[in-house]
Formats: C-alpha cells, sequence, structure tokens
C-alpha cells in the first residue's frame, strides 16, 4: 500500500509520535511525505520516506496528484483544527480528490488508529484490487 503522511506545523510532533509507535506496520509498506513531515518521520523512526517539497512549496499538490492518478491508497494528514492556515484550500482540494477517488484518510490522531489497525489486519486490503479501474467492486 501506498501512504501519504502530512501534518501541520502544530501536529509534526504528534506525526513522528505516531510513526514511532506503529513503525513495524508503516515499515510494510511504501511511504512518501510533504519535505519537512518526511523529513522529520524518517529521522525518527529510520523508514524510508519519499519526501516531496514542503507543503507550501507544492509538496500538499504533489501528494494531491499522486491522488488524482490512484497511486495514493492511505492519506494520513494530521491537521491543526483551531489555527487557520494559508493553505487551507489546498487541504480541502485534497479531502475532496480523496473522496472522489475513495482514498481512506484520517486527519486526527483517532482515526489514524483507527485506519492504522484495519490496514494491519488487511481491511484496506481492497485498494489493490480497485486501484486504477475507478470501480468499486464487492
Amino acid at each position: 500500500m501506498n501512504i501519504a503522511l502530512m501534518a501541520h506545523d502544530s501536529k509534526k510532533e504528534l506525526m513522528v509520535h505516531f510513526c514511532v509507535a506503529y513503525c513495524g506496520i508503516l515499515s510494510r509498506h511504501s511511504l512518501c511525505a510533504t519535505g519537512t513531515t518526511g523529513r522529520l518521520v524518517s529521522e525518527a523512526t529510520g523508514l524510508t520516506i519519499n519526501s516531496f517539497l514542503s507543503g507550501p512549496q507544492g509538496g500538499d499538490q504533489q501528494i494531491a496528484s499522486r491522488v488524482q492518478c490512484d497511486e495514493i491508497d492511505l492519506l494520513l494528514m494530521f491537521r491543526d483544527p483551531i489555527n487557520a492556515k494559508p493553505g487551507e484550500p489546498n487541504d480541502m482540494n485534497l479531502l475532496r480528490l480523496c473522496d472522489v477517488h475513495n482514498v481512506p484518510v484520517a486527519t486526527n490522531i483517532a482515526t489514524a488508529e483507527a485506519l492504522i489497525h484495519a490496514l494491519d489486519r488487511g481491511d484496506l486490503d481492497w485498494r489493490e484490487y480497485v486501484r486504477g479501474s475507478g470501480n468499486m467492486i464487492f
């Protein structure tokens, strides 16, 4: 599975701690991230992460383009719901694209925990079967 990691500045430390806690699960998957988040997680965990530009420099748009091409299976995007960010429209566009392409998304630690356990159990394996087809098969 291809997992994308993103975190607002105030949530980067939380993302690092989350990835340290679930390093064993994450190590079995392909990871990408926006620049600073990717660097911090990689330094803390030793995980191999394909880091894009930082969010403000277009890293969020690079991840969005991968979502559009069905190259992302899970997005962990820890958002700061209190402090508005200049990149908020980009966040909303990325969430919309995830809805369009049926990409599971966690915007907070509670949902991330649920999704990482679902990933570990194989509950998200359906992504492998529908990737690129655009059709849900049940």
